[in-house]
């Protein structure tokens, strides 16, 4: 029997990819499973209103931020165009005349002269008296690098009071049992276990663990009593939902375990998860936490392709806490985060992973869900201003007195 590229014969009639690797049933061809984007992404998924309410329609500050990262873009641009300003006058400076007195040059600097509005100002109630071009010319030279540094120093100031107008301050305080039953959110947990299995393969999924499992202090109830569940077939294998929703959550340890086994033409392997865990208010569409990611190695340290198989559980451990935050009408909301991938059975070399697969008892993948509710304390979050107006007045006067009166 012939066998495509990256793959072995494990028994007669059957083939498997190498550890790792990923079969890909339209090409008919194992490749090996590469993760795109981050291992783990986490995001709160809340924003915040501005504290000074500024247009969007006319100011697009989050497309203005792409392309100036600080307010070194403001500065450098205010130095370049000064610079070429001072230059071009002096360039003018030292260009000829002429006799006539109608030369370009000549009306050039005489309109430089005009612009003189911050030293020699008188000028221009006295058109027809003669006018001394030296003071005039570097007073209306001067009057315009002033201006210019100026407006450039004022952008500074308004991109520094735009992106920093508040900082998130955040308060931790003990959590008493009303606080956490007002906490309502819904929580939805979708795992793909990234393989060429199917959903028929699903055992065990159906019951919930509360408590500690070493102590006799835990008790087992049916999952559907929780949350709902369900399976589907996907491209990169079969990916179980469980959805809660306006639900209540233990506080206490909770495992919920369940296994792929082994059909005839189709072996229980898999080369790594992917999972999402959100969780929002109930009602509320805009905002949500989430925590994301995709497990594909045997550890945190080794980027070794492995393939995962075995009675060995693999263990996914997240945690829970709740928020609340004050500066968005007290909106309280759960942030999942995940904690450690405790790898069950798994091998990377391919003489052991044939051995596996014409093993009958080991013919199953492990996983089980940990979830830890953080109910002893509260996070509480708000936003406190540290740039009012009267703040930016001040600074804009200092500007001004700098960059106007001072040169």
């Amino acid at each position: 029997m012939q066998c495509p590229t990256h793959a072995f014969i494990f028994n007669a009639t059957q083939c498997a990819c190498n550890p790792g690797y990923l079969f890909n049933s339209s090409s008919t061809s194992c490749s090996l499973f590469a993760a795109t984007g981050p291992a783990v992404e986490l995001s709160s998924g809340v924003d915040y209103d501005p504290a000074i309410p500024f247009p969007e329609a006319i100011f697009s500050f989050d497309s203005i931020k792409k392309f100036t990262q600080s307010q070194a873009v403001f500065l450098e641009a205010t130095l370049v165009l000064l610079l070429c300003w001072l230059g071009f006058c002096l360039l003018l400076r030292l260009s000829p005349l002429g006799s006539d007195g109608v030369s370009p040059w000549f009306r050039i600097r005489w309109w430089i002269s005009r612009l003189d509005i911050s030293f020699s100002t008188r000028h221009w109630l006295h058109d027809q008296k003669p006018l001394v071009k030296r003071k005039t010319e570097l007073g209306g030279a001067f009057s315009i690098a002033s201006w210019i540094l100026f407006i450039g120093l004022f952008a500074a100031l308004l991109y520094q009071t735009i992106s920093k107008r508040s900082v998130e301050v955040h308060n931790v305080r003990a959590a008493n049992a009303p606080d956490l039953a007002s906490f309502l959110n819904d929580l939805e947990f979708n795992i793909t276990t990234i393989s060429s299995m199917s959903c028929a393969q699903l055992r065990g999924l159906g019951t919930v663990v509360t408590g500690n499992p070493i102590v006799m202090d835990r008790r087992a109830v049916p999952l559907s009593t929780f949350a709902n569940y369900s399976c589907l077939n996907t491209t990169l294998g079969p990916t179980i939902t469980i959805q809660c929703n306006n639900c209540r959550l233990i506080r206490d340890f909770t495992y919920i375990t369940w296994q792929f086994v082994d059909l005839p033409n189709s072996p229980a392997t898999a080369v790594g998860f992917q999972f999402n865990l959100t969780a929002k208010k109930h009602g509320d569409k805009k905002r949500l936490s989430f925590v994301s990611g995709t497990l594909k190695n045997a550890s945190d340290f080794d980027d070794k392709p492995v393939t995962y198989r075995g009675v060995m559980p693999n263990i996914l451990k997240f945690n829970l806490f709740p928020r609340i935050y004050r500066n968005l009408h007290d909106l309280k909301i759960i942030q999942p985060l995940f904690h450690e991938f405790l790898p069950g059975s798994y091998y990377g070399e391919v003489s052991q992973l044939q051995s596996s697969l014409r093993s009958s008892s080991e013919g199953l993948i492990n996983t089980t869900l940990f979830i830890n509710f953080l109910s002893s304390y509260i996070v509480e979050i708000d936003s406190q201003n540290i740039l009012g107006p009267v703040s930016f007045l001040a600074d804009l006067g200092g500007l001004y007195c700098i960059s106007i009166v001072r040169i």
